[in-house]
């Protein structure tokens, strides 16, 4: 399990106490002490930072520990076990996977040229098209923007393919369009049947239900004003998949296990691509990772004494992550419909025992939003 090490006991003691006194320096704890540190600390942390609720699932020797919801999924309403989160960027290790489950039943290669099947009219006329594949899109080295308004809503290159990491929404996208008119197949069917049928995720999605609509949690701003609930119709194959916690648990433990795809593959998915510590690092030097970039849908930190895989999402007034160690198969979900959701995960998150140095990043991301 997340080791709590004497950082984080410090930090906890100081910011969670009396819930951290479960939790003892140099201690293991078993995930039901875990589960009660949390049900102690949760419900303050949402007045505290004016987060509506709050979603956890906690994964222990490869396995769902327990999962546990806080707070309100909307005006008046309780939220529970079957509130849809919308996920934001975590959507796209699903889309992610269902490529690599395509590969490894060879369907198609993560090497094979998009612009066979798919190339966006935006682009047409630039021939850095042709370079783009699969494995580029899933690891962000597309050149392209995060999205085409950041560009005057015109789809342009910022560098060529392969060459530099940037993160690009629009690169998931560009390759749901490809994997669309290859197999003739909508792009929510094929994440339906490669990964949601599969894994018993029926709570999952990227339209919402009209009869689930009751479930969906709503979004909260920075001052405590509830929103709408934001939608990608047909779907976003990097944005706004609406799941329960629950869900999403069964998906990243079977990511934990390699379940679905071939081994190479598996090792291919958690090989960072490019080293982003060379551009800086925003935090104090101690807490600086070895090695940071994307694999193939998530993210990986390398420590000297960890590995951490992860993906967060953020949207107006949803903040999500999730993460887990695959040498000690420990894991922990975190979903929130707060924009000040930030605060929240990292609070949790040094409660659940994370290492130190991943907690320092959780914290300077909730700090700078």
């Amino acid at each position: 399990m997340f080791r709590i090490l004497p950082a984080a006991v410090m930090w906890c003691s100081l910011v969670l106490a009396p819930a951290c006194a479960m939790v003892q320096e140099g201690s293991a704890p078993h995930a039901a002490v875990l589960h009660a540190a949390l049900d102690a600390a949760a419900p303050g942390l949402l007045e505290a930072h004016l987060v509506p609720s709050v979603a956890v699932a906690y994964i222990e020797d490869g396995a769902l520990a327990w999962t546990a919801v806080y707070g309100r999924q909307g005006p008046g309403t309780q939220a529970g076990p079957d509130t849809l989160y919308n996920i934001a960027s975590m959507t796209k290790p699903l889309t992610a996977e269902t490529v690599l489950r395509l590969v490894s039943a060879g369907q198609m290669r993560l090497d094979d040229p998009l612009a066979v099947y798919w190339v966006d009219p935006d682009l047409a006329a630039n021939p850095w098209h042709e370079l783009l594949t699969a494995e580029i899109n899933l690891s962000h080295r597309t050149g392209l923007p995060n999205w085409r308004y950041q560009t005057g809503d015109l789809l342009e290159f910022q560098a060529q393919p392969g060459t530099a990491t940037g993160y690009s929404g629009e690169g998931y996208n560009y390759l749901a369009h490809y994997l669309e008119n290859r197999f003739e197949t909508g792009f929510a069917a094929l994440v339906a049947r490669e990964v949601f049928d599969p894994l018993g995720m029926g709570d999952s999605g990227f339209v919402r239900p009209d009869e689930a609509a009751s479930r969906v949690a709503v979004p909260m701003g920075p001052d405590g004003e509830w929103g709408e609930p934001d939608y990608s119709a047909p779907w976003s194959a990097a944005d706004n998949v609406h799941t329960t916690i629950g869900d999403y648990a069964r998906f990243m433990i079977a990511v934990m296990h390699n379940d679905g795809i071939t081994a190479d593959l598996a090792g291919s998915r958690l090989q960072v691509r490019e080293n982003m510590m060379a551009n800086g690092c925003p935090l104090p030097t101690e807490h600086c990772p070895q090695s940071i970039g994307f694999g193939l849908g998530w993210s990986v930190f390398e420590y000297a004494d960890a590995r951490i895989v992860t993906h967060g999402g953020g949207d107006w007034g949803e903040r999500t992550v999730g993460l887990f160690d695959p040498e000690a198969q420990t894991g922990l979900i975190i979903f929130t419909n707060g924009a000040n959701g930030g605060a929240v995960i990292r609070d949790i998150a040094t409660l659940m025992g994370v290492h130190p140095h991943f907690t320092a990043f959780l914290a300077f991301q909730a700090e700078n939003g």
